[in-house]
């Protein structure tokens, strides 16, 4: 229970109150963009992970009901879902085991994981005009994972 409402509370709780002190600016000077961070755990399930993936489709929940709550008010909320990516999660995930990260390479189809840069430009291009009518959106960046 307690790292269910551990994860609850930074995921879930966290982003929710993120969202409500920004949506209360966003209001005050007449719009706004918030990208949330996903998963793809967000979108599909992964045996022995329910409590992660239960965070991550709440934040989903969450990213879509307030786009359609504030998007007449100009305030678009989209998120990214990002697949395996270099970071400190994954490097405490696979224990930077080589064998265990060639196997989860292994299951991306474009065949290596992700940077986080690479996420930056997707977050960058959902504030930028060019993506003025996107709202309630997921971006996924998982290298082919979830189309397989």
């Amino acid at each position: 229970m307690e790292h269910f409402d551990n994860l609850m509370a930074i995921n879930v709780r966290g982003l929710f109150l993120c969202m409500k002190y920004e949506i209360q600016q966003m209001m005050t000077q007449g719009s706004g963009v918030i990208i949330n961070n996903s998963s793809v755990s967000g979108l599909v399930a992964f045996a022995g992970t329910s409590p992660y993936v239960a965070s991550k489709h709440a934040v989903m929940g969450l990213t879509r009901t307030a786009a359609l709550d504030y998007a007449k008010q100009g305030i678009r909320i989209n998120a990214v879902n990002p697949g395996l990516i270099v970071t400190e999660m994954l490097d405490r995930f696979s224990h930077q085991d080589p064998a265990l990260e060639q196997q989860l390479v292994a299951i991306v189809p474009i065949g290596r994981m992700g940077q986080p840069g690479e996420i930056a430009a997707t977050v960058v291009f959902l504030c930028s005009d060019a993506a003025s009518y996107i709202t309630g959106q997921s971006l996924v960046i998982d290298g082919g994972y979830t189309a397989s």
